[in-house]
């Protein structure tokens, strides 16, 4: 579904469509009043067919907002719950709106799981070849703690050897590559 990518919201697409509607809506409104009260019957093709027009432009309408949806959902799963400014850049006010509730219903639903912790399943989206994976710090993150207390300072160009579920999430974002020797 997605690659990463989400285009810049169409607000101007929209709204002609909009204003389209609009359009269709009011002449519709003053056909069919003409129609009922001067029995104008030669108008009812002409209002079938604007109505139709109007149904295809609300279906299409739909269908990229329902899209746009369906890729900021798999955006979540991608990069986790912090999204690069270049794709929150390409998005409306009430995208990053539902983007952050759905992470937060996301978050409250893994809580939920795997008692006191919870259970983090945006985690191994593919089953893992190895527990311990190395990687290299592509850019300055600072302090990271594994489960054993132990700090790394991930510092850009650094390698490390570190377990896969906690640097996983650091790939998506973009901070660390996994090194494929």
């Amino acid at each position: 579904m997605s690659d990463g990518q989400l285009p810049a919201f169409n607000e101007d697409g929209i709204r002609q469509v909009l204003e389209e509607m609009k359009a269709l809506y009011e002449q519709n409104q003053s056909d069919v009043n003409e129609a009922k009260t001067e029995g104008k019957s030669e108008l009812i093709p002409s209002i079938k067919f604007r109505h139709c027009c109007l149904l295809r432009n609300q279906r299409c309408i739909t269908a990229y907002l329902y899209d746009r949806l369906l890729r900021i959902r798999a955006l979540r799963w991608e990069y986790g719950s912090v999204l690069p400014t270049t794709i929150r850049f390409h998005m409306c006010a009430e995208e990053v709106e539902w983007f952050n509730q759905y992470k937060k219903s996301l978050a409250s639903y893994m809580r939920s799981l795997g008692g006191e912790e919870g259970l983090d399943i945006t985690q191994d989206m593919k089953p893992p070849k190895s527990l311990y994976i190395e990687v290299r710090c592509l850019k300055d993150h600072g302090e990271f703690e594994i489960d054993d207390g132990t700090v790394i300072l991930l510092k850009k160009n650094s390698q490390h050897f570190l377990p896969r579920w906690k640097c996983e999430q650091l790939i998506r974002q973009g901070v660390l590559e996994h090194v494929i020797s």
